[in-house]
């Protein structure tokens, strides 16, 4: 299954994974194609098999602030101002706790008896920590851990950090005197190493153990990134080690939320992209990464790959799963059938990776063709591999209608990176503004044949 990993009309940010049993988990909040605002009044659960990371399984909505045609609200205390954001689930003890973060008011716990819910309302939070801490009780992105002991902590914060631990007989109450401020430290020092521009915490907290060590996964300052830090007990002092993953490295940026996983010994990156041409429109995403033996996690690159090792260029791609887009082009839904890259102007570059071409040697040419929405302009679209300025193995003339474009390339082998890079040289209008500046055309898909 390609990026993004869930059908195209499910929009699921800050996607927290789980594995229970032989299923991995999704928890995330639900945003809205051209909604305004982050999220809305449901959290939403997908799960597929382990042995089948193809195959999602859409749970429904698990947990509601507000009412709406099948359900009633979960909360009582809720308003229209009250959408539902991150949220997390652990299992304790045969029971699911699903922690809510709602905005502008205080957070709830929700239990079920199994993994996919729905979760019924256990209790708000309670606790005696200050409410400057906590938030006046949002326990804003709350990222749960059951340690090996079964003692239960709570990572939270914005723009400012705290944990604390949760009483594992109602896995509710905050227990006294167990709130730690500023695990990932937000004032810049010598002693903690950490860098102004990258490594402070902005969101996001979310807590695995690997070994014997604990890893915070979390959003820093820069806001596009998911970073990690360790120490070897669960309070801390945490210690930063480096970034995963940045979704605004060639592609439109906005805010991360996401966390790490082990499925049937592969690590996974969980996060999310942006769509529509807006921070509020974000998709689920997923990356393999690597745990070294050093405890060191490799920044990765967003590919178009999701679970797959490689993608076919022989089988239809979406123009949608592009991991990189430059110039201004962005992916927009047309309905909940039909994603384009639009907005596609003089310079712009669309990026996939990877594909594997095979080994086939027979032939020195093969096929392209790409299904075009025309917008009334003459254009040319590169074929290049490798990189944005890699050898060019063919080109497609674009013109004014709807169309089918097709031309012969270069037949190339192996695997490799794939880069579209439009240009145009549509002449200046009356008033001596380039039409090169206009949309040229949208781009709904496209393959090659042998």
């Amino acid at each position: 299954m390609a990026n993004p990993y869930l059908p195209n009309w499910e929009y699921i940010p800050d996607g927290e994974p789980r594995v229970f049993g032989d299923r991995v988990y999704v928890y995330g909040s639900h945003d809205r194609a051209g909604s305004y605002k982050f999220c809305d009044y449901v959290l939403k659960c997908w799960s597929a098999s382990v042995d089948n990371l193809n195959d999602w399984v859409c749970h429904g909505d698990i947990f509601h602030t507000q009412a709406d045609y099948d359900h009633s609200s979960d909360t009582d205390w809720t308003t229209q101002d009250n959408q539902l954001y991150a949220p997390d689930v652990i299992e304790k003890d045969g029971k699911y706790y699903l922690y809510a973060y709602i905005i502008n008011a205080k957070g709830c716990v929700a239990v079920s008896d199994k993994p996919e819910g729905p979760f019924k309302l256990l209790s708000k939070y309670k606790y005696t920590i200050p409410d400057e801490i906590c938030c006046n009780g949002w326990f804003i992105d709350p990222g749960v851990f059951v340690d090996d002991d079964g003692k239960v902590y709570i990572y939270c914060g914005f723009e400012s950090s705290f944990m604390a631990q949760i009483n594992p007989d109602n896995m509710y109450e905050i227990l006294d005197g167990s709130c730690i401020e500023h695990i990932i430290p937000c004032v810049i020092s010598e002693k903690n190493g950490f860098d102004k521009k990258e490594k402070l915490f902005f969101e996001a907290a979310s807590m695995r153990k690997v070994g014997n060590t604990y890893y915070l996964i979390y959003s820093p300052l820069k806001g596009s990134r998911l970073a990690y830090a360790t120490s070897n007990k669960p309070t801390g002092p945490f210690t930063y080690r480096g970034y995963i993953i940045d979704n605004g490295i060639d592609y439109p940026a906005g805010n991360n939320h996401g966390s790490i996983v082990c499925i049937k010994g592969q690590w996974y990156i969980f996060y999310h992209r942006m769509t529509n041409g807006t921070i509020m429109s974000r998709r689920g995403c997923v990356e393999k990464i690597e745990i070294l033996p050093d405890g060191t996690i490799p920044t990765v690159e967003m590919t178009s790959l999701g679970f797959e090792s490689s993608l076919s260029p022989y089988c239809e791609t979406p123009a949608d799963i592009a991991c990189v887009l430059k110039g201004g082009a962005l992916i927009t839904e047309k309905n909940v059938f039909e994603r384009v890259i639009t907005n596609i102007k003089d310079g712009c570059v669309i990026g996939y990776k990877y594909f594997d071409f095979g080994d086939d040697h027979s032939s020195k040419t093969m096929q392209f063709a790409a299904q075009i929405l025309g917008c009334g302009c003459d254009c040319v679209m590169h074929i290049l591999i490798d990189n944005e300025n890699g050898k060019e193995i063919g080109n497609c003339k674009i013109g004014h209608d709807d169309a089918i474009v097709t031309s012969k390339v270069e037949k190339i082998t192996e695997r490799h990176a794939l880069f579209l890079k439009i240009t145009t040289d549509y002449p200046s209008d009356w008033t001596g503004n380039l039409l090169k500046e206009r949309c040229l055309f949208e781009l709904k898909s496209f393959v090659f044949m042998k």
